[in-house]
C-alpha cells in the first residue's frame, strides 16, 4: 500500500502536467523542432502570431546603441518610452506604464484593485486565467458563441457583473478568434458597472486598420494593454504597455518589480513608437496576406476558417469523427507548426489557430493542409540555379573581376555557368552579334565563361550624359534619356525586365555568377534597389561581400555593411572577401577572428594584388588610375609613347587595352597640356558626351596642344574622338546638350548627331595598311567629309575601289597622321596593331618590329586570373553554401 505522501506527490505532479497542457503556449520552437526530427531553423512556424515582416531593419543598429549603456542600471520608471507611448495615444504621462510584456502586466492586473472574482469570456488568452488564479481570484467564463463567430455578448456580460463587482478580462481583437467588438459598448458597459475593472487587451488591436483605440479614449475603471512584442516582431525583448487611470496605474507600479524592463526593450520600443512607415506596411501587408490565405483555405474541403480582423485566424476541421490532431501530426511531420486550441477553454480540438506569414510560407501551409485532405498541391516552386552573387562594400572594389574568376573557377570544376549583371552604370559598352547593347565587364564574364556575349547578362545599361542623368539601355535597346527622379520611377518596369532575362538565362545553365553594383549598404538607394540585395533575394543567391584592402579600413568596411544591411540580407551572406591584398596573410588571423565574431560570417578568401593580368579593367576609374600611376611601360628601351587624353566622359576606354600588352608601347592617360609633352600617338577616346568634353580639351588647354602637334604626331580619334577631330559637330534635336560647336579642326569633318542609334558588328579594311580590323559601333548622327580630299580610313571588309560617304567607317589625312574612325576594338586585331606600332617605330627612327609580339587573348588572363583566386579562397566553404558539395 502506497504511503499518503506518496500518493500526495503524484496526485501534485498530475496537477502540474495538466496546467502545463492547459496553459501552454504557440511558438515553443525547441518542442515543435523535437516533434518535427528537424533543427527549429527548419520549422515554418504559424503557432505564434508575430508579425510576417520580421523586426523593423534599425532594430540590430538600435540595440548595438543600447549596449553602449548596458553597464548601467536602466531607467526604472521608462520615461522616455512611455512619455513617447502618452504623446501617441493622447494621454497624460501619468496614465501609462511599461512592463516586461504584457503578459507581466496581466499578472500585476490581477493584483491590485482588491476585487474577488474574475469575469472571463471563452475562447481567450489561456494566461488570463492563469494570472487570476494564481493571484486568489475565483474565475467564472462565460461561453462565447460560436454562432455568432465567438462575438462577445455584452448582455450577457453585464448580467454577470448585477450580483458583484469583478475584473472582467476582453481581448481587442480577441486571441485565438481573431474578432473585434465595438468599442463604445464596452464604454457603456463599464459605466453602467462603475465598480467593476475591465482590462481590454489590445495586443493585436495595431495589426487592424481603423480600429478605435480605447487607450486613448478609456472610462476610468477601464485598463488596456498594448503588446510590442506581436506587432514589432520582437518577443525575444519582451515589452508591453498599460493605460490606465492615474491611481490604476500606481497600483500597478507597486505591483511591478523594480526594472522589469531592461535597457535594450526601452530603446527599441521608443524607436517602435515612431516608425510610422514599418507601421503602415505592416497594416498593409498583413490584411493582404491574410485575404490571400483566407481565399487559399476556402478552397479545400473539411476545413473552415473564421473570419479575423487579426494577423491570425481561428480554423477547424469540420470533418465526421476527426479532430484537428491528425492534421497537426500530419502538418509537423512536413516541418509546419499550427497552433492546436484544444486547451483553450470554449474550444473542442476540432479547432487550431494559424499566424499570417509570408507568402511563400502560407503557400507551404496551404500545400499541407491540401495533401491533408487529398488535394493536390500547387505546382512546386521550381528550384532556382544556384547562384553565387559577388557583392561589395564600396565601387572599385574588385568585383567584375572577381565574378570573373569565379565563372572560370566554375567553369573549370565541370559546371556550365553564366554572368549577370541586373544594372551596369557605365559608359564602356559592347554591341553583341545581334547589333544589342550590354556593359562589357559581362562580356570578358561571358569569355570567363566561353560564352559568346548575350544581352540577357546585363539587361540594364546606364550611360550618364550628366552628373543627373543617363542614357537608359534595356535589353540591349535605348528606352530613352532620364533624369535620376524619373529613372527611380522607372525602375519597377526595369527590374521586370532584369527578373525575365534572369530567368531565361539561368534556365540554360547549372550555376549562376552574379554582380553586384556599388555597395548593398547604400541607404539613399536601398529603397529601390535592383541589383544588390534585391536581386540576390530574387535569384535566392549566395553573397559574397568583397572589400579592397589596399585602400585600408576593409574590415570597419565589412562590419559596417553588416550592420547597415536588414535581418533578412543578412542571411543571404556567406562570407567575405579581401581583394588586393599585399603583405603575410597570416598576419589577418586576429582580423578575421573579430570579423567572425561581429558578423557570424567567415572571411572565405584573401586575394593578393594581381599585376598585368591582361585583362579589361572593371571601370574607367581603375583604368585611369593604373595608367596615370605609373603609366604601361614597355618592356624595351627602344619603345613608342602613346598618349590617351582623359575625357571626363570618356566611354570604351577598352579600346587601348591591347596596346597596354605591347613590350615596345609606353601608354600614358593624360588630363593636362603640361604633362602631354611629345608622345608617338596621340588618342582621342570615345565619349558619352561629346560637345561638353570638347569644351573641356579647350578649358584645359589640351585641345590647343593637341592641335600644336598636328604635324609631329599621329592623332586618332575613336568615335566621339573622332568627332571632334572635325570642323563642326551640330547637335539639333539634343541628343546631348543641343546647338553646336567648332571641332578641333584637325580633319575637315562635320558631324550631326541624331536621335537613331548605330549598333553594330562590322569588319573593315584600314586603307593605308591593308590590314583587317574587327570592331562594333555605337554611336548617333553621323561624319561626312566637307572636302573630296579627305581619305577614308577604314572600309567595310570586300570593298575596293572608291568608297562612298555613307559607307566609310572612318577618315583620314593624305598623310596617314591623322586619322578617326567609329570602329570600337580597332586596335584588338593582332596584325594591325602590330604594323600601327611599326609604322610609329619607323617614324621615330626605331627599326620595326616586324612579326606580331603580343596576342591580345583574355584567355591565359582568365585562367591565371581564376588559378591565382582558387588558391586564395575556400572553394569548398563557397560550393557547400551553393549546395553543390565540396
Amino acid at each position: 500500500m502506497k504511503s499518503f505522501n506518496e500518493q500526495s506527490l503524484k496526485e501534485q505532479l498530475a496537477e502540474i502536467e495538466a496546467g502545463k497542457k492547459k496553459y501552454a503556449h504557440g511558438g515553443n520552437l525547441r518542442q515543435l523542432a523535437e516533434r518535427a526530427g528537424c533543427p527549429s531553423s527548419e520549422v515554418v512556424d504559424f503557432s505564434a502570431n508575430i508579425n510576417p515582416l520580421g523586426p523593423p531593419s534599425w532594430l540590430q543598429q538600435e540595440v548595438v546603441r543600447a549596449l553602449s549603456d548596458v553597464d548601467r542600471y536602466p531607467d526604472p520608471e521608462c520615461s522616455e518610452l512611455t512619455l513617447t507611448a502618452c504623446e501617441k495615444f493622447s494621454v497624460w504621462p501619468t496614465e501609462c506604464v511599461a512592463g516586461n510584456g504584457a503578459s507581466e502586466l496581466i499578472w500585476a492586473i490581477s493584483r491590485v484593485g482588491r476585487l474577488k472574482r474574475a469575469v472571463i469570456p471563452v475562447p481567450c488568452y489561456v494566461d488570463y486565467e492563469r494570472s487570476c488564479k494564481l493571484a486568489g481570484l475565483k474565475t467564472e467564463h462565460i461561453p462565447l458563441d460560436p454562432q455568432r463567430n465567438f462575438a462577445p455578448d455584452f448582455e450577457t456580460l453585464s448580467s454577470f457583473l448585477d450580483s458583484s463587482p469583478a475584473l472582467v478580462f476582453l481581448a481587442q481583437p480577441n486571441n485565438p478568434t481573431g474578432t473585434a467588438f465595438d468599442p463604445q459598448e464596452l464604454t457603456a458597459l463599464a459605466q453602467k458597472h462603475p465598480d467593476s475593472r475591465f482590462v481590454i487587451d489590445e495586443s493585436f488591436a495595431d495589426f487592424v486598420p481603423g480600429l478605435k483605440r480605447l487607450a486613448g479614449q478609456r472610462p476610468p475603471n477601464v485598463i488596456t494593454i498594448v503588446s510590442m512584442t506581436k506587432f514589432y516582431a520582437i518577443p525575444g525583448l519582451r515589452l508591453g504597455l498599460a493605460f490606465a487611470s492615474p491611481d490604476i496605474i500606481m497600483e500597478i507600479k507597486n505591483a511591478l518589480p523594480c526594472w522589469s524592463v531592461n535597457i535594450l526593450a526601452q530603446r527599441v520600443g521608443l524607436r517602435c513608437l515612431r516608425d510610422e512607415e514599418y507601421e503602415r506596411r505592416t497594416i498593409e501587408t498583413t490584411t493582404r496576406l491574410r485575404d490571400d490565405l483566407v481565399r487559399g483555405i476556402q478552397e479545400i474541403p473539411g476545413i473552415r476558417a473564421l473570419p479575423s480582423q487579426a494577423n491570425f485566424m481561428l480554423c477547424q476541421v469540420q470533418r465526421v469523427g476527426m479532430d484537428a490532431g491528425g492534421l497537426i501530426e500530419h502538418l509537423i511531420n512536413n516541418r509546419v507548426a499550427v497552433r492546436h486550441c484544444d486547451n483553450f477553454d470554449g474550444l473542442d480540438s476540432t479547432y487550431f489557430r494559424i499566424a499570417v506569414r509570408t507568402e511563400q510560407e502560407n503557400r507551404v501551409l496551404l500545400d499541407g493542409l491540401r495533401s491533408f485532405s487529398g488535394m493536390s498541391v500547387s505546382t512546386p516552386k521550381k528550384n532556382k540555379v544556384p547562384a553565387l552573387m559577388i557583392q561589395g562594400t564600396c565601387s572599385n572594389a574588385g568585383k567584375s573581376i572577381l565574378a570573373a574568376a569565379f565563372c572560370r573557377i566554375i567553369l573549370q570544376d565541370g559546371y556550365k555557368v553564366a554572368p549577370f549583371k541586373a544594372q551596369n552604370m557605365s559608359l564602356n559598352s559592347y554591341v553583341t552579334e545581334d547589333g544589342l547593347e550590354m556593359g562589357r565587364a559581362q562580356v570578358t564574364q561571358a569569355a570567363a565563361c566561353k560564352l559568346a556575349p548575350d544581352v540577357r547578362m546585363n539587361p540594364v545599361l546606364l550611360k550618364p550624359g550628366s552628373d543627373i542623368g543617363s542614357q537608359v539601355i534595356v535589353m540591349g535597346k535605348p528606352v530613352g534619356n532620364m533624369k535620376v527622379q524619373k529613372y527611380v520611377e522607372y525602375k519597377p518596369t526595369a527590374f521586370e525586365a532584369v527578373k525575365k532575362a534572369y530567368d531565361s538565362l539561368s534556365e540554360e545553365v547549372e550555376v549562376m555568377v552574379i554582380e553586384g553594383a556599388g555597395s548593398p549598404a547604400e541607404i539613399n538607394l536601398k529603397q529601390h534597389d535592383i541589383v544588390n540585395m534585391a536581386m540576390a533575394d530574387y535569384a535566392e543567391a549566395k553573397v559574397l561581400i568583397a572589400g579592397d584592402i589596399d585602400r585600408g579600413g576593409v574590415f570597419a568596411s565589412l562590419a559596417g555593411t553588416m550592420d547597415l544591411l536588414e535581418p533578412d540580407e543578412r542571411k543571404l551572406v556567406c562570407g567575405f572577401l579581401l581583394n588586393k591584398f599585399r603583405g603575410d596573410a597570416s598576419l589577418l588571423t586576429p582580423a578575421f577572428d573579430f570579423t567572425l565574431d561581429h558578423t557570424g560570417k567567415p572571411v572565405l578568401g584573401t586575394i593578393p594584388y594581381i599585376n598585368d593580368l591582361g585583362l579589361p579593367d572593371e571601370d574607367s576609374v581603375s583604368f585611369k588610375e593604373d595608367l596615370k600611376k605609373s603609366g604601361s611601360k614597355g618592356k624595351r628601351k627602344d619603345s613608342v609613347d602613346i598618349v590617351c587624353i582623359d575625357l571626363p566622359r570618356i566611354s570604351n576606354f577598352t579600346d587601348i587595352d591591347s596596346l597596354k600588352g605591347e613590350p615596345d608601347v609606353n601608354l600614358r592617360v593624360v588630363d593636362k597640356a603640361s604633362d602631354l609633352g611629345k608622345p608617338d600617338a596621340i588618342i582621342l577616346p570615345g565619349s558619352k558626351s561629346t560637345l561638353s568634353d570638347l569644351s573641356h580639351l579647350r578649358e584645359s588647354g589640351l585641345a590647343e596642344a593637341i592641335a600644336a602637334l598636328r604635324d609631329k604626331t599621329v592623332i586618332v580619334g575613336i568615335c566621339g574622338g573622332f568627332q571632334m577631330l572635325g570642323q563642326y559637330i551640330s547637335d539639333p534635336d539634343e541628343i546631348e546638350t543641343g546647338g553646336s560647336a567648332e571641332g578641333l579642326g584637325l580633319l575637315p569633318l562635320q558631324t550631326t548627331l541624331a536621335p537613331e542609334k548605330t549598333l553594330t558588328r562590322t569588319v573593315g579594311m584600314h586603307s593605308q595598311s591593308k590590314k583587317e580590323v574587327v570592331g562594333y559601333e555605337i554611336h548617333h548622327g553621323t561624319t561626312e567629309p566637307l572636302l573630296p580630299t579627305v581619305r577614308a580610313a577604314i572600309v567595310p571588309q570586300g570593298i575596293t575601289g572608291g568608297v562612298s560617304v555613307s559607307r566609310a567607317l572612318g577618315f583620314g589625312s593624305k598623310s596617314g597622321l591623322i586619322w578617326g574612325t567609329y570602329l570600337h576594338g580597332v586596335f584588338d586585331a593582332d596584325e594591325f596593331r602590330r604594323w600601327f606600332i611599326d609604322f610609329l617605330r619607323k617614324r621615330k627612327g626605331l627599326p620595326k618590329l616586324g612579326r606580331v609580339q603580343s596576342v591580345f587573348n583574355m584567355e591565359e588572363g582568365l585562367d591565371r586570373l581564376a588559378d591565382v583566386v582558387r588558391r586564395n579562397v575556400d572553394m569548398r566553404a563557397v560550393y557547400t553554401a551553393l549546395g553543390l558539395g565540396g
